[in-house]
């Protein structure tokens, strides 16, 4: 098509994508209170959160609302987004797509259930009852830490399917990869400590195990596309 129809296609699919994700944040607000209840369950519910600020409900409100519209509107976003790169594509090009888009969210939903159900639970009691000090746990604080700790988290195990690109790409190879492992582990530990919202060596292993095999996969994954 004329870059002029490319242009008009491309306003109309941002217009659908912006509006799935406008509903779909308006549509959260009947149920963001269930969500935040769920979140607040490492705590033992909503009871054990203490505002300070006047405001400091309708934000967390709000901001819950927002990322839940995300979550809800993203296939639209993503389904948008291929449709108009697709026809662009050649077969081939297209099945990679496809298998990227798919891995990709399977991949940094492992790291959102990971966090959730492994480093959440022990890591929340021992930030809390740290030195025995009483704590005090401001809604704002909470939420913020929990939903960053999953993205990142969730990011991090993107590791695989980087790697295979890079590895496609012809930029690293397994061989590559195998023999620096010691600098892997290095960088690894660094990575733990960075996203590990405690000091204590427990919850920064539980960290760095599943990043260490997610690793050992990446060198698969490089030795997969590095065949031909």
């Amino acid at each position: 098509m004329p870059l002029l129809m490319h242009l008009e296609e491309l306003r109309r699919r941002l217009f659908r994508a912006l509006a799935a994700l406008v509903i779909c944040t308006l549509a959260s607000f009947l149920f963001a209170d269930k969500v935040i209840g769920f979140l607040s369950i490492p705590l033992g519910g909503k009871g054990a959160l203490v505002s300070i600020e006047v405001t400091e409900n309708v934000a967390i409100f709000m901001r819950v609302s927002l990322l839940s519209g995300v979550v809800l509107g993203m296939p639209v976003v993503v389904y948008e987004a291929l449709s108009f790169l697709m026809p662009g594509l050649k077969e081939n090009e297209r099945k990679w797509l496809l298998a990227g888009v798919g891995l990709a969210s399977l991949l940094f939903v492992c790291g959102v259930a990971f966090t959730w159900f492994v480093l959440i639970p022990q890591a929340i009691p021992f930030l809390v009852n740290f030195l025995g000090i009483t704590t005090q746990i401001r809604p704002a604080n909470y939420f913020e830490f929990i939903t960053r700790l999953m993205f990142w988290i969730g990011v991090s195990f993107e590791m695989p399917l980087v790697v295979f690109v890079l590895a496609r790409l012809k930029f690293v190879t397994a061989r590559q990869l195998l023999n620096g492992w010691r600098y892997a582990v290095v960088a690894i530990a660094i990575a733990a400590a960075g996203i590990t919202p405690t000091v204590d060596p427990v919850n920064m292993g539980l960290v760095m195990l599943p990043l260490g095999s997610l690793y050992l996969i990446s060198i698969v994954m490089a030795a997969v596309a590095n065949r031909d």
